[in-house]
């Protein structure tokens, strides 16, 4: 018995140790053909947008790197969910990623649960995080808030009456404003706009009383004297607007919201591949040039492994689920 069941162990171990050998060698045959043709890189934002010039501008160096065309292919509508979905569905074979934002991957599931046509951490998985920026909180040179205390305090005195843009359910500005609700126990109103141009513009004219925005929309307004920030929203401040504290510093405590862009592939996609990908995009965004030219908008540069990316979704998603849900926050 004991001799047919130390046969037994060795046959298991023999086919175990043959299975990984063919599952190494399918994986490394896998790395060395791939790419054979042209990869696909969704982003659901539109042209000229923060995401969309920089996975351009990562594309290109990758085409360069691998020899084949990387194409990036604008897919927008419903908050990003459009284009997430569309790579979430997409064949797993190394040819199709998403440079996915913040809202359809760790916001959109608790916001509006009924609108997703695919789950997040069922359908896709990680590869890198690129990029992460922050909003900043500004206003008008001529408003009488030139912090944030003295902005808590003017929405203390005027509920419900201080209003500021976003650009759509569960965007950075939406958590911006309602996360500012909740720990200030104030009541900005959000206003929502179709565009993102519309909203900055409307904050330049007035028509709001505070606009909320990423670094590459509002640093030329800043430099221009056009707006004074109150606050950055990251939890250091910028080098392109030194003199501007964080929220943090301004005695908002833990309070930190950064828009954060990365890349994402359909489940299934083979583990060689995506470690590849992960590490590529890393060498990418270590090149002096790229790195100057995101850094420059006052961006952070990441570049992590899939590891990485994937534990730090899991605490963004569970953080704004909380919020969501002690806001009481909707779509609408």
């Amino acid at each position: 018995m004991k001799k047919n069941l130390t046969r037994s162990l060795s046959l298991a171990l023999t086919a175990s140790v043959l299975g990984y050998g063919l599952m190494t060698a399918d994986d490394a045959s896998a790395q060395s053909k791939w790419p054979e043709k042209t990869v696909r890189m969704i982003v659901p934002a539109p042209p000229g947008s923060a995401p969309d010039g920089q996975v351009r501008l990562i594309s290109q160096k990758l085409s360069e790197m691998w020899g084949q065309p990387v194409v990036v292919e604008n897919i927008v509508g419903a908050g990003g969910l459009i284009g997430a979905d569309r790579v979430a569905k997409a064949a797993p074979d190394g040819y199709t990623y998403l440079y996915n934002t913040i809202g359809p991957i760790a916001v959109a599931p608790s916001l509006m649960p009924t609108k997703m046509s695919f789950s997040p951490e069922k359908d896709l998985i990680p590869v890198s995080l690129a990029t992460k920026t922050p909003n900043w909180i500004t206003v008008l040179p001529t408003h009488p808030a030139n912090n944030i205390q003295d902005l808590i305090a003017l929405a203390k005195k005027n509920p419900g009456k201080i209003r500021y843009g976003t650009a759509g359910p569960g965007t950075t500005q939406h958590l911006t404003g309602e996360l500012l609700n909740l720990v200030a126990g104030i009541e900005l109103v959000g206003i929502p706009y179709k565009s993102s141009a519309q909203m900055t513009t409307d904050g330049l004219g007035g028509q709001i009383d505070l606009l909320i925005h990423n670094t590459p929309v509002l640093l030329p307004h800043l430099n221009a004297g056009k707006l004074k920030a109150l606050a950055i929203t990251s939890d250091v401040r910028s080098s392109t607007q030194p003199n501007v504290p964080t929220m943090i510093e301004s005695g908002v405590k833990g309070f930190e919201i950064t828009a954060w862009f990365g890349f994402m592939a359909p489940t299934g996609t083979p583990k060689v591949i995506v470690d590849k990908v992960s590490q590529d995009v890393a060498k990418v965004l270590a090149m002096p040039d790229v790195n100057k030219r995101i850094v420059d908008q006052a961006t952070i540069v990441v570049g992590s492994t899939p590891e990485q990316y994937g534990a730090f979704i899991k605490a963004e998603t569970a953080k704004w689920k909380d919020v969501i849900i002690r806001t009481k926050m909707t779509a609408d």
